[in-house]
């Protein structure tokens, strides 16, 4: 998979060495001069380039990408990337950082944002994971606030311990796709029961986010 990342800051050069070990691709774009550090991330593809302007994406070659991750510190260059990258090339998956939260509710699909993660939002969606148990913590924003990666980790107590997962009454609209259980990640079928302890990891419409934590916590 061939991927671009505009920004190459720490947070840029972080996820672009971390794609490069699983194998992708990887072009790095930078308008700033100081941000092209070659040598910490040698197995990129490097380009000083400004990521807003149509020559620089046609340089780096997005024709050909698969994703385009737009993680500058700048919002506005990040959403102005997204709608290029998507409008303009097509670009299959779109994922932009957002820096600042008030800005959140402009990562959307009208400008071509499939994913957005807002870093606040999910250091504080860990830190409520880390230490809540029976709560629903919303992890990640999928495409127009209309679907979110949800977890809630089963109390001993919560109405669905010893039910196997085909038999409860998911709400539509949202699916187990997860259980972490004892540093494992089991793939749910109808027939697996769940287990008090267990995280489970669920894909939900936000409007159905209720029903489902009533569901699993019994409150």
């Amino acid at each position: 998979m061939r991927v671009t990342i505009a920004g190459a800051g720490a947070v840029g050069r972080s996820i672009a060495a971390e794609l490069l070990e699983n194998g992708h691709e990887v072009l790095l774009m930078d308008v700033d001069p100081r941000a092209i550090k070659i040598d910490s991330v040698p197995r990129a593809e490097w380009l000083l380039a400004d990521a807003c302007e149509i020559s620089s994406l046609d340089e780096a070659g997005l024709n050909g990408c698969q994703v385009v991750i737009a993680a500058s510190g700048d919002d506005k260059v990040n959403l102005v990337v997204s709608l290029l990258a998507k409008t303009e090339y097509g670009v299959p998956r779109v994922v932009a950082r957002i820096n600042h939260p008030k800005n959140e509710w402009l990562f959307n699909e009208s400008w071509g944002v499939d994913v957005a993660v807002s870093t606040p939002r999910l250091l504080s969606a860990l830190v409520e994971e880390a230490v809540s148990v029976g709560d629903l913590v919303r992890l990640m924003t999928f495409r127009q606030g209309q679907a979110n990666l949800v977890e809630l980790t089963l109390a001993e107590d919560a109405p669905v311990v010893g039910q196997r997962a085909g038999s409860v009454p998911w709400p539509v609209d949202a699916a187990l796709v997860a259980i972490l259980r004892e540093g494992r990640v089991l793939v749910p079928s109808a027939d697996d029961p769940l287990e008090a302890g267990d995280e489970l990891l669920f894909v939900a419409n936000q409007d159905v986010e209720h029903e489902l934590a009533e569901l699993l916590s019994g409150r």
